[in-house]
């Protein structure tokens, strides 16, 4: 646990003492490739996308239970794609690079994506990457005889390095983001399919890296490996939903553990320039070692209806990171504001229908420009208990005055507050220039008390959170982005919080996008044409 805590003070961002340790330069030449393949696999190509289209609109997501899609590889593709797969490429001169529909810090993209499939009429059934350039899959394991379980999982792996080559000792805990980021992407993604996301919180880290090969060293580059994150289970029918969890685990870790792995993987890059072991301590300071089962039932609540009426995976394709604001647009109309929180609180719709855990981030409000909306600072609990955790951690000079219009979001105090969002996100205008700015506030200490590991769980649920404002922003024609830079200590003593009961772990801005020009768009997948 001291590990653990001396790493994210280690990390934090500071006004006065200076940034977290990263790379004196960054050395282009030596640049993480951004796609992992590995080499002397068998190819299983997926249909090229779009495979196929489902026309359920942004609004209607939230109206379940959808029409259920039937599991194939059309539908396999378009999950793939929509959660993890291209969305565009970019060109500014002779510099092109691709954009991915789950965004990613510095679009570094550290995260690894894996099927495991026992459904013998949609592939043979074994272990498999997905590669997202070539859009198809990479198998690197067939099950020896296995009963049939008819199971379709997703595993989801970090390349640690792949952040640290630009953010330093800081990386690990984007790589925790990511991870959040990956699995709403997913959850949303089965969604629009009519299916569910299960996360599996009773396989230990063992077992996963076990089951996706990570856990194979000599397959993989020095310093280039992958960790395990999480695995989870896809519910494409009602009767696949009876399956023993527990038998599945134990049958398929030993079935991986019979043969070979195909494959090796291929080298990201030239060398390694920067070491950061503190990265190193803080990944085995975080492994979960036992299966700890959770299944945590979120509350049913009516959503505030979207207006959005273009289909939903139009939006995750369109879906970008803001680069700049428009300091001068219009006011944010209240009720899409109003739709905006309402979405981020826990429910029984995608992403929180793939979550296991109580809600343990709340979200402290800059408000810049939000129509009929005072500026100032607000406050937004998610859960029933966090008003009291917050009430008792920050400021007693706080109003903590609920909004008529939305009785669980309370203004603390009245102020034009975009100086303070501007210092705070290390000086970036982006969080003073849009309708709102916000930093995701974690109940640090208790949840840590709880087991080590939970501190990479509170990143991947702020990292959820920022999925959910960045698609409900393109809902609103407006554009999020998520800031990872931050004066972390800086914001608790704005926020009167004076220890680490609660810390501030990612913050986040919506607003009217100006865009570049210069900068070409280019279809996604015309490389396969």
């Amino acid at each position: 646990m001291q590990t653990v805590i001396a790493y994210h003070q280690r990390t934090k961002h500071s006004l006065q003492q200076g940034y977290a340790k990263g790379p004196e330069t960054l050395d282009w030449d030596d640049q993480p490739h951004p796609f992992r393949r590995f080499s002397g696999c068998p190819i299983y190509a997926l249909p090229k996308p779009p495979s196929a289209e489902i026309l359920t609109t942004w609004a209607e997501l939230d109206q379940q239970p959808l029409t259920v899609a039937e599991l194939n590889l059309n539908h396999l593709g378009l999950l793939l794609e929509l959660a993890f797969g291209l969305s565009a490429w970019k060109q500014f001169g002779p510099d092109k690079w691709s954009v991915r529909n789950n965004p990613s810090s510095g679009n570094l993209h550290p995260t690894e994506v894996y099927i495991i499939n026992t459904v013998s009429e949609l592939l043979p059934q074994g272990v498999y990457h997905y590669v997202s350039y070539e859009h198809h899959l990479e198998q690197r394991y067939q099950f020896p005889a296995i009963d049939d379980s008819q199971s379709l999982l997703i595993g989801i792996s970090s390349i640690h390095w792949r952040e640290a080559w630009k953010y330093g000792e800081r990386a690990f805990r984007y790589c925790q983001l990511d991870v959040g980021h990956a699995l709403a992407s997913l959850s949303y993604a089965a969604g629009i399919l009519g299916w569910r996301v299960e996360l599996l919180s009773d396989y230990s880290d063992a077992d996963i890296a076990c089951l996706l090969g990570t856990s194979t060293k000599h397959e993989f580059i020095d310093k280039e490996g992958e960790t395990a994150d999480l695995i989870c289970r896809i519910h494409y029918t009602v009767a696949e939903q009876a399956i023993n969890i527990e038998w599945q685990r134990a049958a398929l870790v030993q079935a991986v553990q019979k043969l070979p792995w195909k494959g090796k993987a291929e080298s990201l890059a030239a060398y390694h320039l920067y070491h950061w072991p503190v990265i190193d301590e803080v990944t085995q300071a975080t492994q979960k070692h036992t299966s700890q089962n959770h299944h945590w039932q979120p509350e049913t609540r009516v959503a505030i209806a979207s207006t959005c009426s273009i289909s939903a995976s139009q939006l995750i394709r369109q879906r970008r990171s803001a680069q700049h604001f428009n300091a001068k647009a219009d006011s944010l109309p209240l009720q899409d504001f109003l739709r905006l929180l309402a979405a981020v609180l826990p429910c029984d719709k995608p992403p929180f229908n793939s979550w296991n855990w109580p809600a343990a981030v709340h979200l402290c409000f800059f408000v810049h420009n939000v129509a009929d909306l005072k500026p100032g600072l607000y406050c937004l609990p998610r859960s029933t208990n966090g008003l009291n955790i917050l009430q008792a951690q920050m400021s007693a000079e706080f109003k903590w005055q609920a909004l008529a219009e939305f009785p669980d979001l309370y203004l603390l105090y009245e102020a034009n507050v975009r100086k303070h969002a501007k210092d705070l996100s290390c000086h970036q205008g982006i969080a003073s220039d849009g309708a709102f700015s916000l930093a995701m506030l974690a109940e640090f200490k208790q949840t840590l008390g709880e087991h080590a590991w939970s501190y990479r769980r509170l990143f991947w649920e702020c990292g959820l959170i920022g999925q959910i404002l960045y698609l409900e922003a393109e809902a609103v024609n407006l554009r999020g982005t998520g800031i990872g830079c931050f004066f972390d200590d800086d914001v608790h003593r704005i926020l009167g919080i004076e220890n680490d009961s609660i810390q501030s772990l990612y913050h986040f801005t919506v607003g009217e996008p100006i865009d570049d020009s210069r900068i070409q768009t280019l279809p996604a997948y015309q490389h396969l044409l």
